[in-house]
């Protein structure tokens, strides 16, 4: 795995702020609508135009909060990680620029794909599920995942029948399929909703929680590199997917989407991707 410098609570929260304002990589998307244009054959094989927010540009709405799939890097103050990496690609594929918007609540993303307007795709390791087909499109899964759940490594509350407690706190970032997990099978644990990963482990490592559930690969990382006092304790097997967020209204940004990851599996892109970001192809 790629080896990045730690992220702290207080790293994390500056250079969000720094990109406050700005657009990462290339600059802010503006409202206008325009026909996707491309040589790529990705693009050429749709018969269907598509819209994009720019002309000439793929504008990407994230909460960039869950290393090492996506994140602010600190050195640089921009987008860094596998699905930007993934993102940047895609777009290469389609003959557009990946721009990423500043970075918000994770919860908001969906409802401004639905919109529209501000964003062409979600990309914030969205689990495919049917209650959010109900409001927008996925493409074709990019990864397999599942849910992890960290506890401090000193504390002597670590398994499922432990943690269902009316004494306990689970923390998990607001909207996701880990706070789903949460209240479905710790239903006597108190849930604690939060706006990302990054400040769930900051709570658990401080005692404030007891536990904290977000996805495997995200918490694996933070584990590793940032919050060492914290440990996986129950890797869930949930069997989630990964897609990006399109709206029910662009189906043929959707397709052409496809097509480019199909590519970039079919030419060993993704696998590497994988391979740098986590140490295996997965």
């Amino acid at each position: 795995m790629k080896q990045l410098a730690s992220l702290t609570r207080r790293d994390f929260l500056a250079c969000a702020m720094a990109a406050m304002g700005t657009a990462a990589l290339a600059g802010c998307g503006s409202t206008s609508s325009s026909t996707g244009a491309s040589s790529s054959s990705a693009a050429a094989s749709s018969k269907d135009t598509y819209t994009l927010v720019k002309d000439g540009q793929l504008t990407i709405a994230s909460d960039l909060a869950n290393p090492p799939l996506d994140y602010t890097d600190t050195s640089t103050n921009e987008p860094a990680g596998f699905e930007v990496e993934l993102m940047q690609a895609i777009g290469e594929k389609l003959g557009l620029t990946s721009v990423y918007l500043s970075p918000v609540k994770f919860d908001t993303i969906i409802p401004t794909i639905k919109q529209g307007g501000t964003a062409d795709v979600g990309v914030s390791n969205f689990t495919i599920t049917d209650e959010r087909k109900q409001e927008i499109d996925f493409t074709d899964p990019y990864l397999d995942s599942n849910q992890g759940l960290v506890t401090a490594k000193s504390a002597t509350k670590t398994t499922q029948d432990d943690l269902n407690s009316a004494d306990v706190k689970v923390a998990a970032q607001a909207g996701t399929t880990g706070e789903s997990w949460v209240e479905e099978n710790l239903p006597n644990a108190t849930l604690v909703s939060l706006d990302d990963p990054v400040v769930a482990l900051t709570g658990v490592q401080s005692g404030l929680y007891d536990a904290a559930v977000a996805d495997l690969p995200v918490v694996q990382y933070l584990v590793n590199n940032s919050f060492t006092d914290c440990q996986v304790s129950i890797e869930i097997p949930t069997g989630e997917q990964y897609g990006i967020v399109v709206s029910k209204d662009n189906p043929a940004l959707t397709s052409a989407i496809n097509d480019a990851l199909s590519q970039l599996d079919e030419d060993g892109t993704l696998k590497d991707l994988k391979t740098k970001w986590f140490g295996s192809d997965l």
